[in-house]
């Protein structure tokens, strides 16, 4: 191996950090110099009765749809309109109570300027997003996201690396603060994925549970013969005691029977149950739920109300088949 071969790796790593480098000195300088009208822009979007419409072509048409994206599955109603699309009908899709997100980095995009126009003309109020705060775009717009000049990290100083970094960034923190704004949390999060990893992660044990249809119960003075009974007619291989009130006063178990074996058919619910069992509330996290179910080394849990009534049974295999892990 020559020593142009050899030198080629080392480089292509002190190329990388490079860019990397100057990249996140970027996002420095943007958390320092936040744009002027970002908290305006905040109460813009919380405000509009429609959706935020974000638009741009070339790299900062991709940063858009990101940042529309990232908007649309953090609670506010986004739309990415194609800016060359625009011009060919889809200037419809855009309306009164919308609010538009004109994203170029130059603000002198052509494929921009029927969007700019009809905005004007139905009255829709425009945020720019551009480095450039003297061009056309950051003068027709209503707020102006300026981005601070900083060098693009490419070796000819003209691909859109920081500046497109600094772009999503900004929209990052849009849709951060927006989210904190409307109050949108985890349980919100999870009707908006409700699908693959993240979907069940987020997913709560009332998602998962047997309802009160399932339960297994019996009363404290409940023969131990009929209460064999009613375990295995649920299949949980538990049996939960409740009191009078409703309330739960202790759980049977195959360990249990195993535990009380002499004497076991003499014998009531009430005396073989163990007291002060491990239980669960409906709005736990089935993942959390999982972890007690193997930290406690069981395979099945009740899930009770505040007030200890009984509301359903959740199974190991329920967390399983849902993907929780």
């Amino acid at each position: 191996m020559d020593d142009a071969a050899r030198s080629a790796p080392a480089e292509a790593v002190a190329h990388a950090r490079r860019v990397l480098e100057t990249e996140a000195a970027g996002l420095t300088t943007l958390a320092a110099r936040l744009p002027e009208d970002f908290a305006a822009t905040v109460e813009m979007m919380l405000s509009a009765t429609g959706r935020v419409i974000v638009s741009g072509i070339g790299k900062s048409g991709h940063v858009g749809r990101k940042i529309s994206a990232t908007l649309a599955s953090t609670g506010t109603p986004s739309y990415f309109v194609h800016a060359a699309e625009a011009s060919h009908g889809d200037l419809g899709m855009i309306a009164r109570g919308d609010v538009c997100l004109l994203i170029s980095n130059s603000g002198e995009t052509a494929e921009l300027s029927d969007v700019i126009a009809y905005c004007a003309r139905f009255g829709i109020p425009v945020v720019g997003l551009s480095s450039n705060p003297d061009s056309t775009l950051m003068r027709a717009a209503t707020l102006r996201l300026t981005l601070p000049k900083s060098p693009e990290a490419c070796p000819i100083g003209m691909a859109p690396t920081t500046s497109t970094t600094m772009m999503l960034g900004l929209g990052d923190a849009l849709a951060v603060a927006l989210m904190e704004a409307r109050g949108f949390d985890a349980r919100h999060f999870r009707d908006f994925h409700p699908g693959g990893k993240l979907g069940a992660q987020m997913m709560r044990v009332s998602d998962l549970m047997h309802g009160p249809e399932a339960l297994p119960l019996v009363d404290p003075d409940t023969p131990m013969t009929e209460t064999m009974l009613v375990m295995s007619a649920k299949g949980f291989g538990i049996a939960a005691v409740v009191a009078e009130d409703g309330r739960l006063f202790g759980v049977v178990s195959d360990g249990d029977l195993r535990r009380h074996v002499e004497n076991l058919s003499q014998r009531t619910a009430g005396q073989i149950a163990t007291r002060s069992p491990v239980t669960i509330t409906p709005d736990t996290l089935a993942a959390s739920a999982l972890a007690l179910l193997n930290e406690r080394k069981i395979s099945v849990l009740l899930v009770v109300d505040d007030s200890g009534h009984p509301e359903g049974v959740l199974h190991i295999h329920d967390c399983l088949r849902a993907g929780v892990a």
